[in-house]
C-alpha cells in the first residue's frame, strides 16, 4: 500500500512541477530545485519505521551528493546554452557528475583517512 501511494504522490508531485515549469520556466525550476524528494523520503522512512540514524545517514548522503548535482546541473545547462542536443546535454551531465562523486570521495577518503 505504502509503495502505491509513494508511486501517486512522486507522479503527481512531478506533473505539477513540470505543467509549472511549462507556463513560468524560471518558477518551475525553483520548485523543481526543492529538496521535495528528500523530503518525501525522510518522511516514508519515519512513517516506515526506519531509525533515527538510518534516517541521518541517508540525510548525511543526500548533502553528499548535492554538489555533484550541482556540477550536473551546471554542465547540462552549459552544453544547452551550446545547443548541444538533450540527451547529449544529459549525458554530458551523467558523466559529470559520476566523475565529480569518484572525486569528491578520493578526496574525503584522504582526509579521513
Amino acid at each position: 500500500m505504502y509503495l502505491l501511494i509513494k508511486i501517486i504522490s512522486s507522479a503527481v508531485i512531478i506533473g505539477v512541477v513540470t505543467e509549472l515549469a511549462r507556463r513560468f520556466p524560471i518558477y518551475g525550476g525553483i520548485v523543481a530545485a526543492l529538496p521535495l524528494i528528500s523530503i518525501l523520503s525522510i518522511i516514508w522512512l519515519t512513517i516506515q519505521g526506519e531509525s533515527t540514524q538510518n534516517v541521518n545517514k541517508f540525510t548525511l548522503g543526500v548533502l553528499a551528493g548535492f554538489p555533484a548535482t550541482v556540477i550536473m546541473l551546471f554542465v547540462i545547462y552549459i552544453a544547452l546554452k551550446q545547443s548541444f542536443h538533450l540527451i547529449l546535454a544529459i549525458s554530458l551531465g551523467i558523466i559529470a557528475w559520476g566523475v565529480f562523486l569518484i572525486g569528491q570521495k578520493f578526496i574525503m577518503e584522504s582526509f579521513i583517512s
